[in-house]
């Protein structure tokens, strides 16, 4: 068997165990040392073996990671998704489909500072679906539009995945970040764009609000200072030079520390819980990165990614052919396969690919989280709609799904716009240079 013809065996392996419910960091790990093994020999795996590990976690970059995810638990226990949502339901909640859009503005904000799309959509059900149902949505409208909100906890920086993706390919961790805030800003506006045009076609699917009075309006205005403020100050913060992205972390994680304390919701049981779930996740994360250092190992030496760059190149397609041929190798991918492995396993195959046909990485990042998010929205896994059928109990989820049809068209809008436009996504990376 050629060594070509072992990569491909050794990932379509890989994507066999997933499937049979193997963790992603043990599939990638086994079919790195097999496949090394069986190319190179055992001498060379017990090397790699032996420096992988270590060399993959060792980098002071990858403190950003627990950094912001320590950021995102506190801002869920300090109650800020609330408080977004309080304060954008008092702005345009009155108007026809306002409860829905300003779920969509909450998210937004919340993914700002969580950074997950699976944490941002079940926090936001928590506060989103009753107030919706109490008001008269019906709940295929409801339970879609928080399942599209989430999507923004990985776009909009900061984004974990955005951390992963800049990791793996080498890339600027602010760029990155700076990147990715016009086109949130976009998917946001497309968001609200689905809920309005639905609502012109079946205003029946979400009856007028009552407007909150003027003092409930003050009130939820000023709960949400502490929020705006701390996003402007860490995305500022490293927008501006003042910290890299490592110490922007660490101030985030801070703040919110500080919000959670000052609001009294940080009892020891509390803190103990954020401290858990921040080492679980990140104990997650570097198990995958380590896995994906020994896939790496397999993969360049199988020569697999030369090989399909050399027959993209002699199908003699137009580069944009080729894209079209990667994003739906995504959206199918995205069917069966959550969005932080998608990334893991497949930037090594492909970022060679895309950046050899002249692609820009950091737009092309960009490009690759937009994507593989409406996975988390595309049946028959959509993890996002699995967490809102979950929380809520009593929603079916084809009922979601039913729902979801319209924010996966705007997807497929705003994905065109930012191929033909990409200045969107590399205008404000442009002036940090």
């Amino acid at each position: 068997m050629s060594s070509e013809a072992a990569g491909l065996v050794g990932f379509f392996a890989m994507l066999l165990l997933i499937g049979l419910r193997v963790p992603v960091a043990i599939a990638m790990g086994t079919v790195g040392l097999v496949g090394g093994w069986y190319l190179n020999g055992w001498a060379s795996v017990t090397f790699i073996l032996g420096s992988a590990p270590f060399e993959t976690v060792f980098p002071y970059g990858l403190s950003v990671i627990p950094l912001f995810v320590m950021m995102g638990v506190f801002a869920a226990h300090a109650g800020m998704s609330q408080s977004l949502y309080r304060a954008i339901h008092a702005l345009i909640g009155h108007y026809r489909g306002g409860l829905a859009n300003a779920t969509i503005g909450a998210c937004a904000a919340f993914g700002a500072i969580c950074g997950s799309s699976l944490a941002t959509a079940a926090t936001m059900c928590r506060v989103a679906l009753p107030e919706m149902r109490r008001n008269g949505y019906a709940d295929s409208l409801a339970a879609a539009t928080i399942a599209a909100g989430g999507t923004l906890g990985i776009l909009i920086p900061p984004s974990v995945v955005m951390v992963v993706y800049a990791l793996l390919t080498e890339q600027s961790i602010g760029k990155m970040f700076a990147a990715g805030l016009l086109p949130g800003l976009l998917a946001t506006l497309l968001y609200m764009g689905a809920v309005l045009v639905q609502l012109r076609l079946r205003p029946d699917l979400a009856p007028p609000s009552p407007r909150p009075e003027r003092a409930a309006r003050l009130v939820a205005y000023r709960e949400v200072w502490p929020v705006a403020l701390l996003f402007v100050l860490v995305m500022g913060g490293i927008y501006v030079g003042w910290f890299s992205p490592t110490e922007a972390a660490a101030i985030g994680a801070f703040g919110t520390f500080v919000h959670a304390a000052a609001r009294r919701r940080l009892s020891l049981r509390v803190l103990g819980t954020c401290l858990g779930e921040t080492a679980t996740t990140t104990a997650m994360i570097f198990a995958i990165l380590i896995g994906t250092a020994i896939f790496n190992y397999f993969v360049e030496t199988t020569g697999l990614p030369r090989l399909l760059i050399a027959e993209a190149e002699a199908l003699g397609w137009n580069r944009y052919a080729v894209l079209l041929l990667v994003i739906l190798f995504y959206l199918a991918l995205g069917c069966f396969m959550d969005s932080l492995s998608m990334v893991f396993i497949t930037v090594p195959f492909v970022f060679p690919l895309v950046t050899a046909m002249g692609f820009d990485p950091i737009w092309f990042g960009v490009l690759l989280v937009c994507v593989v998010e409406i996975g988390l929205i595309t049946p028959p896994v959509g993890m996002n709609l699995f967490v809102i059928v979950g929380i809520s109990g009593d929603l079916r989820l084809q009922t979601a799904i039913r729902g979801i049809v319209p924010f996966i068209l705007a997807d497929a809008l705003r994905i065109l716009i930012l191929v033909a436009f990409p200045a969107i996504s590399l205008f404000l990376p442009s002036l940090m240079d």
